[in-house]
């Protein structure tokens, strides 16, 4: 994936669902989007324009969880947290990349990731 110059862009939405087969049979059937198994913990799917991922969890308040890109990961969470966001998970290793997630001035949880 061709990550340059979507740096501090919206790039993802996650959905925690009660049951991924569910999410899937719904959205696949009412709209369309096709779907990527990375395991049994996370569903990738892809709308034809914006990807995202369903993942097993209790659906967070305030809906899904937004997650941005950003090629400096370290330098990201140093401007959030000079900000005054709190960081709410710290930076953990995936396939593919890092992310830590943060909740910005009004209590909304968001992500951010990078590459490896």
């Amino acid at each position: 994936m061709d990550m340059r110059g979507k740096d501090s862009q919206i790039d993802n939405i996650e959905f925690a669902v009660g049951d991924i087969a569910r999410s899937k049979a719904f959205y696949g059937e009412v709209f369309g989007w096709t779907f990527t198994e990375f395991g049994p913990a996370y569903c990738e799917f892809t709308d034809g324009r914006l990807t995202g991922g369903f993942t097993p969890g209790t659906p967070r308040p305030g809906g899904a969880l937004i997650i941005l890109y950003a090629e400096d990961l370290a330098e990201t969470q140093k401007r959030l947290e000079a900000a005054g966001a709190q960081i709410t998970t710290p930076t953990f290793d995936f396939p593919g990349g890092s992310r830590f997630h943060f909740t910005d001035l009004d209590g909304y949880e968001l992500a951010v990731w990078t590459e490896r």
